[in-house]
C-alpha cells in the first residue's frame, strides 16, 4: 500500500476526521485525500462520510491492504488473489533486490514442497512466503525453518488449535488419535559460504480448506475443520508474521520455542536420509535444524530427511 494511503487509512481509524484535517496533516490537497479514501473503500474497507468527517468501521477479511493494517511487523504485502507459487514470485522480487516482502494469496495453482511434491493450495487457505536478507552465514539459514514452524504453531493457538511441530518442517494436530498435517513450510536461499544474499520462507497453511478439498489420502485437515469454524485468516496472518519477526534471528530463542512445540522429541522415529536410515528416540535439536536421535548405540545428529513418527509397540 502506498505511504500516503496508509497514513489517510491511519487517520480514518482514529477518526471521525474531515478531508481538510486529513490534507493539512499530511501535506496533500483535499482531492488527493479523497481518491484515497475512494481507493480505500475499493480496496474493501468500509469508511463512512458523515458531517464530523471520515471514519473507518470495517476492514476486509483478507487481501494485502487487510492484513498491512495494523500489522506490528515491517514487511510489505504482496498480495495476489491467485498465483502458481508465492515463492517464485518472492524469487523473482529477490532478483530485483527486494527485501522485507510478504508474497501473500488466497490461491497457489502450482504450490511445491520439499523435494519438489506437490503442495495443493486451493482458495481459502493463507500461502506466502516472507523474504528477507538476515546476516548470517548459509550455513544457519536452516532455522529459519524452525521460527516459522514455531510462529505459525503459537499463531494457531492463539486460535484454540492446539497443533504441535514435528520435524523438519511440518506443523500438525492431532485429530482421533492421528496427527493431520495443518501446515508445511519450504525454504529457499542464495548466497555464499560465509553470508546469505537471500532467504525465502514459505508457508502454507490450511486454514479456511474443507479438507475434503485436499488431496485424496493425504494425512491432512485445516484449522477451520479442527475449530469448527472459519478463522480470522487477516488476522491469523499478521500473528505468523508478527510472531516470526520477534524471533528475528535470535538463534537460542528459536531453538527453546521450537523444543517448547515439538512432537518428534522424545518420540521414536525413522529418518530416511541421503545416508541410509536411522531410527531411535528423537532426544534434542540442534543448530541450525538438525535432529539428534538416540540409535541406542550412538547420538546420530541428522541434517535432513524424511522423518516418520512410529508407535511404540
Amino acid at each position: 500500500m502506498q505511504e500516503t494511503r496508509e497514513r489517510v487509512l491511519a487517520a480514518v481509524a482514529d477518526g471521525p476526521v474531515s478531508g481538510p484535517d486529513i490534507a493539512a496533516r499530511l501535506d496533500v490537497s483535499r482531492a488527493a485525500v479523497w481518491k484515497h479514501v475512494e481507493a480505500l473503500r475499493e480496496a474493501g474497507f468500509a469508511i463512512t462520510s458523515e458531517d464530523d468527517g471520515y471514519a473507518l468501521t470495517g476492514v476486509p477479511d483478507f487481501g494485502g491492504p487487510a492484513v498491512a493494517h495494523e500489522l506490528d511487523a515491517p514487511y510489505e504485502i504482496e498480495y495476489h488473489e491467485s498465483i502458481p507459487s508465492t515463492n517464485a514470485r518472492a524469487r523473482e522480487l529477490a532478483d530485483q533486490g527486494a527485501s522485507d516482502v510478504v508474497v501473500l494469496a488466497d490461491e497457489q495453482t502450482g504450490g511445491r514442497g520439499r523435494l519438489d511434491r506437490e503442495w495443493h493450495s486451493p482458495s481459502g487457505g493463507i500461502w506466502l512466503s516472507v523474504l528477507f536478507r538476515p546476516d548470517v552465514p548459509m550455513a544457519g539459514a536452516p532455522v529459519f525453518t524452525l521460527a516459522a514452524a514455531v510462529a505459525v504453531t503459537r499463531a494457531a493457538r492463539e486460535a484454540g488449535v492446539e497443533a504441535v511441530i514435528k520435524w523438519p518442517n511440518d506443523v500438525l494436530v492431532e485429530v482421533g488419535g492421528e496427527e493431520r498435517k495443518l501446515v508445511g513450510i519450504l525454504t529457499e536461499m542464495e548466497g555464499e559460504a560465509d553470508r546469505v544474499s537471500w532467504v525465502i520462507v514459505g508457508i502454507g497453511i490450511n486454514a479456511n480448506v474443507d479438507p475434503g478439498a485436499l488431496p485424496s489420502g493425504a494425512a491432512a485437515t485445516s484449522l477451520s475443520a479442527v475449530r469448527g469454524e472459519p478463522v480470522d485468516r487477516r488476522r491469523f496472518t499478521q500473528r505468523v508474521l508478527e510472531a516470526f519477526d520477534t524471533l528475528g534471528t535470535d538463534r537460542d530463542a528459536i531453538l527453546d520455542a521450537w523444543r517448547e512445540y515439538a512432537s518428534t522429541l522424545g518420540r521414536t522415529v525413522r529418518i530416511d536420509t541421503p545416508d541410509g536410515e536411522v531410527v531411535g528416540e528423537a532426544v534434542d535439536i540442534a543448530y541450525p535444524g538438525s535432529l539428534v536421535v538416540d540409535t541406542g548405540e550412538e547420538r546420530v545428529t541428522v541434517a535432513a530427511g524424511d522423518c516418520d513418527h512410529l508407535r511404540p509397540l
